[in-house]
């Protein structure tokens, strides 16, 4: 099978297109031949170790010491079921699917195995391959998120980085919840966030929610620029801060503001459930939710989907085919 290789850390430039072997699926394994994944900013993050500031020692430890040991990235895709082990019973031969590897990656290839019990679902049937590849990374993170942050009906939510793939679900799935939504990003993407549901939306590039008087029951950070430091005049005195995107030194201050304060910042990375990826299908179904594309790559053309995702601005997720 073709899949994309990377076998040192670097620049977009290290990735190769190669022939491996196609995994052989073991009892409990679905063997699925991808039909779109995607190119994420932890890929990227992955790819070039450009990590939250206290972690690059800890990726390594986790992921390779001097090189990756896990070569293919990609953490999500949608599919068919080529091929079952001799114990599944979840899922059958020709179904289409989609799933979320996430540490365990190998989605930049024509297959992956994934054992049945793993974050794979039935692809929605209103969406495509490629919306269904979209819809793992960000709509995962973004609810695992708000449920942790127990997002109210009726309370006001402030997201940071709105555009990106965490951000644009969030925006859905906080409106879905009855929250009051107020996006954070450029002049470019305003009026198309609100499209997604906010309420309101502030241009970071002309104004800094930080220095306004509005006060919010949860914030949640995507980009990295908004820690309790920065943002906890503008948290109510029972507020939630979500930290999707944090350096270690964002997340010290999380043991002293629980003892001294009834705020909460909360962080650490978001689980990985099947489940939640039935709940995102339905919510799919029901047109409450849709994944966001902004570009479309081919197999071939990944390291032009890294250099495009390095920039950090893309909108919603990037896309790769695999016909």
């Amino acid at each position: 099978m073709k899949a994309v290789l990377c076998e040192r850390y670097g620049p977009p430039d290290v990735l190769r297109l190669v022939d491996v072997p196609t995994p052989l699926p073991k009892d409990h394994d679905v063997l699925i031949r991808i039909h779109a994944t995607t190119v994420t900013s932890a890929d990227c993050r992955l790819r070039s170790l450009n990590v939250p500031r206290g972690f690059r020692l800890a990726t390594r430890l986790a992921f390779g010491i001097t090189r990756p040991r896990r070569p293919i990235l990609g953490s999500e895709l949608a599919g068919v079921v080529e091929a079952v082990g001799r114990q599944v019973t979840k899922f059958r031969v020709g179904e289409e699917v989609f799933a979320f590897n996430g540490f365990g990656l190998g989605a930049h290839a024509q297959f992956l195995c994934m054992p049945e019990h793993g974050a794979i679902a039935l692809k929605p049937r209103c969406l495509s391959f490629e919306e269904a590849a979209a819809l793992p990374f960000g709509g995962t993170a973004a609810l695992d998120f708000l449920r942790r942050g127990k997002l109210q009906r009726g309370e006001r939510i402030l997201i940071n980085g709105a555009s990106g793939s965490v951000g644009t679900a969030a925006v859905q799935l906080a409106r879905h919840l009855g929250a009051e939504v107020t996006a954070v990003c450029s002049t470019a993407n305003a009026e198309w966030v609100r499209a997604l549901g906010a309420s309101n939306v502030i241009d970071y590039t002309q104004q800094d929610f930080t220095r306004q008087r509005e006060t919010y029951d949860v914030i949640m950070d995507t980009a990295g620029t908004a820690p309790f430091s920065r943002c906890r005049h503008a948290l109510k005195s029972d507020g939630r801060l979500l930290l999707v995107l944090a350096g270690l030194p964002d997340m010290l201050p999380i043991p002293w503001v629980s003892v001294t304060s009834r705020r909460q910042i909360i962080a650490a990375p978001a689980a990985e459930r099947a489940e939640d990826l039935r709940f995102l299908a339905a919510l799919a179904e029901a047109g409450e939710f849709k994944p966001v594309i902004d570009r479309r790559y081919t197999l071939a053309q990944i390291a032009d989907a890294h250099r495009y995702v390095d920039t950090g601005r893309k909108r919603g997720n990037v896309v790769v085919g695999l016909g």
